[in-house]
């Protein structure tokens, strides 16, 4: 097998100008079959960064680190340069990719790739041909059109395209069937090893000592190297971030790929000719030397090494044309004149996956100076140039130039871990490449991991599930006599099946009371036997936390440049005690903040009590009623003001710890209840709730609610390249709380000098609910015409009656396409428009939230986007 597949790449070219000093270059150069093995030449003492891996990932993070500087580079591989994936790799380079830090990573890739072969003299196979993206249906040429909407605002030319021009782009392409397709002209293809060689030599030529040791990096004790970073690269993460003495978890797991070679046509396809991409069909076609390559994606995918294998074995995967029929039959209904075509071999290599289909890139939060690039699920040499930048700029300046949170190792836990979670998720994993991919899709597997005492409960009142850093999380609940099965069925872009469902719980949490089970909020004790906790604290968040006990504090941690790198909540319990409530998928990132930056300080304790507490949110205005008659405490404003935090009995139950904060705007409270009690406190709730109209809510409504109220969330509209300032949060920094804490200087400067993005509201105007397609988020926003930013989250406004989009506004000059000051009269002064899939509907722009009295009127002609105020 993958003797023969040597011959799809090109050979191995190397034709510097100068030599470089690789001390292990003569052992991949020796031939495989040599009857004597070379000599390992011995490892240095020390280095700067030790690179395990050596394909395109590995090799790109070295020519990056040298092109920064670094000059003194260890890169271990076994057998030859890009001898793993990287070899098998088809080569596709395509920038056509749903999440933005892809999008971006794939466009610079390309850009790199293109002037490579000139930067060092290596022959890379560059090829632009461009792509077609096939739609079988209209979903999914509305997918295609929210994608190219993305791509044309960054830049990168590309069309929505009939089937006719299809047909005269590649004429061998079956069109019957079609209804549309997305044209990128700017996509190429490569050859994957010699991109690797490429960056190796660029790397040698910048590098004072660029070193390629031909080793198994498994082999710890030829290991012993003294060196400052360490970064894994290859399919083989997860048993390396097992083999050392502290344990990195890193959640990938091999699948096997398969794709076809043909012989060339008898009259060979034109080197120039566009890559075929037919999701529907799961598989892609590109030309290789006048005759096709063909692979795909299949329903039925075979996981590899589950009990962990020898790495050799990849040269060993059997074809398998049984596995294969589904992915031929696609082809040859896409391409039927292919029925007589001899093919030369079908190729089996693994590929590696990742647990949400998107790479794993970052610094461990177990072991500092650990760094992992990893899971590409089969678009390494796509994603390869963009993530080696961002982890070399990762590495060298202690953040990279985007946000790639959601690439982040710690938006993973040790839970996704478990061999039998990977390998039943990644099973579901890669088919969904090619699944039509609907807005609130939830995975299958891997699922009931994590849960609330109350999951069963809730469950049989008709609880529907979506997962959260593997916590189970209610969306909402279907009343009795509902059709079930078009709820969970029907996925649409448009108007979903759920719309009433949740405008019902929205209803109940304006105007009675209901309780929403938020037991997955990542919860912190903080604590010291002296004032320790209070000055660590000040220190890290950007709001004073030195306030009387008993007060509740909405802050956040903010890196250097003054971005949020937490945003939360904290209570002070007693003098020297926090408890601090984040986000659920902060849960790791959060720790690792804390654990880096919290001095090491014996009198210190730091906590995860996530567990201990199962948390009800109690949202509307009969709240303080149920709250009151369960407490026998007096719950009035006057006695239980708004950000406040009292330990109290609720029922039978002692220690709850009570918040008046609800999330949303809305008034309630947050009852923190130690998880023995939450069944009774539960019931005791319900019960007595009941004369009020107590029902059960969902996230859903907790989002419809906390977005027509203009609050931002972590993860989604926060990052760690927004600040405060851009997003209206000032109220909640303390510049002069009379000691310096993180991010300070950074907020002061923007204080005097303006800032370069704005965090606004968006109300669309002419947008029929019923008949239009949904925002979702990422949709591009105009101004005046020209493309000013994107949104981040959006959602129906059962108050208003309208659909609410958040997002950012930034100001570009006309000409030259500087970033200016966005000042709030530039917000106001503009007409706005935000594009869902190609459409432009009018939107009013807003720096601030309705005013209760006003979001009281309900017709849509009493709907005046003027005249309010901040609550």
């Amino acid at each position: 097998g993958a003797g023969m597949f040597l011959r799809l790449q090109s050979s191995m070219r190397w034709r510097p100008t100068h030599p470089p000093r690789w001390s292990a270059w003569t052992c991949c150069r020796r031939s495989a079959t040599s009857a004597t093995e070379p000599h390992p030449i011995p490892l240095p003492a020390q280095a700067q960064v030790v690179i395990c891996g050596g394909g395109i990932t590995g090799t790109s993070v070295a020519y990056h680190l040298s092109k920064l500087g670094w000059k003194d580079i260890v890169l271990l591989e076994q057998g030859r340069l890009a001898a793993g994936t990287t070899r098998f790799c088809a080569g596709i380079v395509s920038a056509a990719r749903p999440v933005a830090i892809e999008l971006k990573m794939a466009d610079y890739s390309n850009r790199l790739y293109e002037q490579l072969e000139q930067e060092t003299g290596v022959t890379t196979g560059y090829m632009k041909t461009g792509s077609i993206s096939l739609a079988q249906t209209q979903d999914r040429l509305i997918s295609l059109k929210r994608i190219a909407s993305s791509l044309n605002v960054m830049g990168i030319p590309c069309e929505i395209i009939t089937p006719k021009q299809v047909a005269q782009l590649h004429p061998l392409i079956n069109i019957h069937d079609l209804v549309g397709a997305m044209h990128v002209p700017g996509d190429a293809l490569v050859s994957s090893p010699d991109v690797s060689l490429a960056l190796a030599t660029a790397a040698s030529r910048n590098g004072r000592r660029f070193s390629l040791h031909l080793q198994n990096p498994l082999l710890h004790d030829r290991c012993l190297i003294s060196r400052k970073e360490y970064i894994f690269l290859h399919e083989w993460a997860y048993e390396l971030g097992l083999s050392g003495e502290e344990h990195v978890s890193i959640p990938v797991h091999a699948c096997e790929h398969f794709y076809l070679l043909t012989y060339p046509l008898k009259e060979p396809l034109a080197s120039s000719i566009p890559t075929i991409v037919d999701p529907d069909g799961r598989i892609y076609i590109r030309n290789w030397q006048g005759g096709i390559l063909s692979g795909g994606f299949e329903k039925n995918p075979k996981p590899l090494f589950t009990e962990g294998r020898n790495q050799l074995e990849i040269q060993n995967l059997q074809e398998d044309w049984d596995h294969f029929e589904p992915l031929l039959s696609a082809l040859l209904r896409r391409m039927p004149d292919l029925e007589a075509l001899q093919i030369m071999q079908l190729v089996n290599c693994p590929e590696t996956f990742t647990p949400d289909m998107r790479c794993i890139m970052g610094e461990s939060p177990a072991v500092r100076g650990y760094f992992v690039l990893a899971g590409m699920n089969s678009a390494g040499i796509s994603y390869g140039g963009g993530a080696g930048k961002y982890l070399a700029e990762w590495m060298v300046n202690g953040y990279p130039s985007e946000n790639v949170w959601p690439l982040d190792l710690k938006r993973f836990g040790s839970l996704q871990s478990s061999r039998t979670f990977l390998r039943h998720r990644v099973m579901e994993v890669m088919p969904l490449i090619c699944d039509l991919k609907v807005p609130r899709w939830d995975f299958q597997t891997g699922r009931q991991l994590r849960t609330s005492p109350l999951y069963d409960r809730l469950d049989a009142q008709g609880a529907r599930w979506m997962e959260k850093h593997g916590f189970e999380r209610v969306k909402y609940f279907v009343p009795p006599g509902k059709d079930l099965l078009d709820l969970d069925q029907s996925k649409t872009f448009y108007k979903p099946d759920w719309f009433d469902i949740v405008g019902s719980e929205v209803k109940c949490c304006k105007e009675a009371v209901c309780v929403i089970d938020m037991s997955s909020f990542t919860k912190f004790e903080i604590s010291s036997t002296g004032d320790q906790a209070l000055a660590s604290l000040q220190y890290l968040f950007s709001n004073d936390l030195d306030v009387p006990v008993g007060h509740v504090v909405h802050t956040g941690m903010l890196n250097e440049q003054g971005g949020y790198e937490n945003d939360c909540s904290v209570a002070r319990l007693s003098k020297r005690s926090f408890f601090m409530i984040s986000p659920t998928d902060q849960q790791v990132h959060c720790w690792s903040w804390l654990k880096n930056h919290l001095p090491s300080d014996s009198n210190l304790t730091m906590e995860d009590v996530t567990w201990k507490y199962t948390a009800l949110n109690l949202i509307g205005p009969r709240a303080v009623d149920v709250l009151s008659e369960l407490s026998y405490a007096p719950i009035t404003p006057d006695h239980f003001p708004s950000l406040f935090c009292k330990e109290m009995s609720v029922g039978y139950a002692n220690g709850i710890r009570v918040m008046s904060i609800t999330h949303t705007g809305e008034p309630g409270f947050m009852l923190y209840i130690p998880i023995e009690y939450a069944l009774h406190v539960y019931n005791e709730v319900m019960n007595m709730g009941q004369k009020y109209g107590i029902r059960n809510a969902g996230y859903y409504a907790l989002r419809s609610l906390r977005i027509e109220k203009f609050f931002a969330f972590w993860g989604q509209d926060l990052d760690a390249f927004t600040t405060p300032m851009e997003c209206g949060r000032e109220f909640q920094v303390k510049l002069e709380k009379g000691m310096e804490f993180i991010g300070q200087e950074a907020l002061l400067e923007q204080k005097q000098h303006g800032v370069y993005k704005r965090f606004t509201m968006f109300i669309l105007e002419d947008h029929d609910t019923d008949m239009d397609l949904w925002p979702w988020w990422g949709e591009p926003i105009f101004r005046n015409g020209r493309y000013v930013g994107k949104t981040t989250s959006s959602a129906y406004s059962y108050t208003l009656e309208r659909h609410v989009c958040l997002g950012f506004v930034q100001h570009f000059h006309e000409k030259t396409g500087e970033e200016l000051v966005v000042t709030t009269d530039f917000i106001n002064q503009g007409e706005y428009e935000i594009d869902i899939a190609g459409q432009r509907f009018q939107a009013k722009a807003k720096l601030y939230p309705f005013s209760s009295l006003f979001t009281q009127r309900r017709r849509k002609d009493e709907v005046e986007l003027s005249g309010y105020q901040r609550e």
